[in-house]
């Protein structure tokens, strides 16, 4: 990994919520991110699939990007999960995910600060999320953040 740098002065970027145009940039990111992951790619048609999830009057999805010029090269996406233990909702950090040339610039700390702002902005206390096993310098990434491990292991029940 990359030591810890901000992008050149001729690289400034920006993180803001998702808009409809980038629709189709972040499904690519979205395809990169499964192969980075070993997982299936998604489905060709992500884009369309994502539009009502994201910018349907009750959204179920929310996403940040993160922009170099007009290229998306990262993004974060997060719902909102109810609790039963705590009896509180809770957001779930999806997916967080920068490309190569980006990672170990600051940028996924500013990704997760941005949304600790959301979660206190919206009188959410807790996130939560879950990495691969394998994936070693997102688990160095969150263990630095001050975030702890919870050991479990995921299902997926097709139906």
């Amino acid at each position: 990994m990359a030591a810890d740098r901000p992008p050149t002065a001729t690289e400034a970027y920006s993180i803001r919520p998702v808009q409809p145009e980038d629709l189709a940039q972040l499904a690519l990111l979205c395809a990169a991110h499964a192969e980075f992951e070993h997982a299936p790619p998604p489905p060709h048609d992500l884009a369309d699939r994502l539009r009502p999830a994201l910018f349907a009057p009750h959204a179920r999805l929310w996403c940040l990007v993160v922009c170099v010029a007009d290229e998306l090269v990262g993004y974060l996406s997060y719902t909102l999960e109810f609790s039963t233990w705590q009896a509180a909702e809770f957001v779930h950090l999806d997916c967080v995910f920068l490309t190569d040339d980006y990672r170990g610039r600051g940028l996924g700390t500013e990704l997760l600060a941005h949304l600790c702002g959301i979660a206190r902005q919206i009188g959410v206390q807790q996130i939560q999320w879950q990495t691969p096993f394998w994936n070693t310098d997102a688990i160095r990434f969150y263990d630095r953040s001050g975030a702890r491990g919870a050991h479990k292991i995921r299902y997926t029940l097709e139906t």
